[in-house]
């Protein structure tokens, strides 16, 4: 058993969906819990050359909310966010504090994925673009970089039903 799990994937894949749905669960179950969608702990600009997606201070800012929150009694952690490359694992890790991370990458297909960012994003013409050119792309790095525990396919299963595969798998 783990206590934290790293909800993986494109954008439009079902990460924070899929979260929500972990959430709900552990609040039925009475677990003490922290849901932290990591994109509002990155969210600075500008970004740094060297770190475009804010990495570094991503992990900052998770290190002190962690500590935060395990003080207030979480006993699980549920993140949503991406990890590109095996070695980011035990960054999170460390700044969880915890002795294990199961990574869940969360998928679906292409059709549904541009339809998910298409409605998101259906204001704003140069994000929308840019994240159907960057879904395929992060896609194919998530692919090559093969560090995900669990693979959990959101095209058509509920949130519900892949909530409760993710916590059978986490040990929950």
């Amino acid at each position: 058993m783990v206590d934290s799990v790293f909800i993986n994937g494109t954008v439009g894949a079902g990460k924070s969906t899929l979260a929500e749905a972990m959430s709900a669960l552990e609040t039925s179950a009475g677990h003490p819990h922290a849901l932290i969608d990591l994109d509002s702990l990155r969210r600075f600009w500008p970004a740094p050359a060297s770190d475009r997606f804010n990495h570094r201070l991503e992990l900052e800012n998770l290190r002190h909310v962690a500590d935060n929150y395990r003080r207030a009694g979480a006993q699980h952690f549920v993140l949503a966010g991406v990890i590109e490359e095996a070695a980011q694992v035990p960054r999170y890790e460390e700044a969880l504090q915890s002795d294990g991370v199961l990574v869940c990458r969360v998928v679906a297909n292409a059709e549904v994925i541009a339809a998910r960012i298409t409605q998101r994003h259906a204001d704003d013409s140069p994000v929308l673009d840019w994240h159907l050119r960057r879904a395929p792309e992060l896609s194919a790095i998530l692919d090559a970089a093969a560090l995900d525990d669990l693979v959990l396919d959101s095209t058509s299963a509920s949130p519900a039903e892949l909530a409760t595969r993710l916590r059978a798998a986490a040990g929950w």
